[in-house]
């Protein structure tokens, strides 16, 4: 549930009964209306039509998570657990210290027959309750009034509950019943959990068990957001076309960059404008790296400024209200041209790019995409003499006794990408990075090279250049489709690009 805010002693409640009475009159009524039922409804409630196949008669529990302190009194923005929102359909900061309960339903033969749905939350208070004026951090008077039981039913199409009941819920029938919960999404529903396993007489043996059994439902939640269905595909195509306005206003605002100085924080600060306003805000933190920032491979800190003749190396994504993120990049001349040298690091990058796009198709294995990228990086490091001395191309891919080529290009090539921008992060290797490609998959493509300012291995003028160029690719059953690919990746056609925004043409 939410962390504990520190209560200021000075701060004053509406202590008496005649003030309490006054607040809670003259209202007009609310309006009865039931909201709309969500778009992901149907969707969501085939998910959970498939975790319960997958564990018939145990009872499933999916917190939402809870609201967790920034400094003090106040909170971060909510974010619900994304197995929670995958189940659920929620989005955007909704619905903090709710648990989404899959009660195991039987049939008459006595059988395991499906499970009912039930969202367990805490729903809007009366005006004459305490909650609605004095609770700063729940009160409608100060944080907008939350749906009614009928509401989140209607929306969802699932049974609602007051959260005060899940106590009750998950120790029904403890005993007999194996439970398994999703348990880093909030501790005290794991300690709930774990006091109603507790009735069954725990060992420590019967402990270990129940951690591999919730483990395992984790991995089984994790697992399955593999192939995104048609409402996941939609959702992502709206991320993938917000996340491309926001890089159009970064490019029109090179210049201001360029010109107020700490500009990686102009960058950002543009970009998460139109996250903001376009979506649920960023997917994660933007890197906005100039120049040799863009060799640090996590440079979040975005303090630099932009500078003329610098590359700028923007990787951000807009997150959707429905929490689907994209993640792009794009390596940009800050003066609206690369340099020869830019350019020589800038195409190459782009050839392991497409090598890469052109290995995502079904039957390829999740591996293959890097393996296809990294070989074309490989060559283009062997071409400019840059391996050791004796170390030609086969020998530096070789992963036992090779990898030469890491020093200058050191992550993945690809990774999941859905409601989490590392999405399906939990599931095995053998079910990630050794399997199959499967239609509906969508997966990251990324190269890079990175040749720090301090590397002395490199030639004089290729040091501080940062190039990474990604793109986000849905397989199909017959190849892909790069879903950001209308976004420029050549280097003439970025040149062309930011050409055509500063003179006004966006076309």
């Amino acid at each position: 549930m939410s962390e504990k805010q520190r209560q200021a002693e000075h701060r004053s409640k509406p202590h008496t009964a005649q003030f309490r009475d006054f607040v809670a009159q003259g209202w007009a009524d609310r309006d009865q209306t039931p909201p709309e039922r969500i778009a992901a409804a149907d969707a969501t409630a085939r998910r959970r039509a498939e975790v319960s196949a997958a564990f018939p008669g145990e009872r499933l529990v999916i917190p939402a998570g809870g609201l967790k302190v920034r400094s003090n009194d106040t909170d971060y923005v909510f974010r619900p657990h994304t197995a929670f929102a995958y189940l659920t359909g929620l989005g955007g900061d909704r619905e903090p210290d709710a648990v989404l309960v899959l009660e195991p339903l039987t049939g008459d033969d006595g059988e395991p027959a499906g499970h009912e749905a039930v969202l367990f939350f805490r729903p809007l208070a009366g005006r004459d309750t305490e909650e609605f004026f004095g609770d700063s951090r729940y009160g409608e008077f100060w944080v907008g009034a939350r749906p009614t039981l009928a509401d989140v039913e209607a929306e969802l199409g699932l049974t609602a509950r007051h959260v005060d009941e899940l106590p009750d819920a998950v120790a029904k029938d403890a005993g007999s019943i194996d439970l398994r919960v999703v348990a880093d999404a909030d501790v005290d529903v794991r300690a709930l959990v774990e006091r109603a396993r507790s009735a069954q007489g725990q060992t420590d043996e019967r402990t270990e068990k129940q951690r591999e059994l919730d483990a395992e439902f984790a991995r089984q939640l994790s697992t399955m957001r593999m192939v995104k269905d048609e409402h996941e595909i939609g959702e992502m195509r709206r991320a993938v076309e917000a996340t491309a306005h926001g890089f159009e206003a970064v490019v029109a605002d090179l210049p201001e960059a360029v010109r107020r100085g700490r500009g990686e924080r102009w960058v950002e600060g543009v970009f998460g404008l139109y996250a903001r306003h376009e979506g649920n805000g960023v997917g994660y933190d933007s890197i906005a790296a100039s120049g040799d920032h863009a060799n640090t491979l996590h440079w979040i800190k975005n303090t630099g400024d932009v500078k003329e003749g610098d590359l700028l190396l923007l990787d951000a994504g807009v997150e959707v209200d429905s929490l689907y993120t994209a993640d792009i990049t794009r390596t940009l001349p800050v003066s609206g041209r690369f340099s020869p040298a830019q350019r020589k690091v800038y195409d190459a990058v782009f050839a392991a790019q497409e090598a890469g796009i052109a290995a995502v198709r079904p039957g390829n294995k999740f591996s293959d995409v890097h393996a296809a990228a990294i070989r074309v990086i490989a060559e283009h490091l062997y071409d400019w003499g840059l391996l050791p001395d004796g170390i030609d191309v086969e020998q530096t891919l070789d992963s036992e006794t090779g990898q030469y080529h890491r020093r200058w290009m050191v992550h993945g090539t690809s990774h999941h990408l859905g409601l989490d921008v590392h999405d399906c992060a939990l599931a095995r290797a053998e079910d990630y990075k050794d399997a199959e490609l499967l239609p509906g998959m969508i997966l990251t493509v990324e190269p890079g090279l990175y040749f720090k300012a301090d590397d002395l291995l490199v030639p004089q003028e290729l040091r501080g250049i940062g190039v990474r160029i990604e793109d986000d690719v849905l397989v199909t059953e017959d190849g892909c489709d790069n879903l950001s690919g209308f976004m420029p990746r050549s280097s003439d056609d970025v040149e062309a690009w930011i050409a055509g925004i500063w003179s006004g043409d966006r076309s």
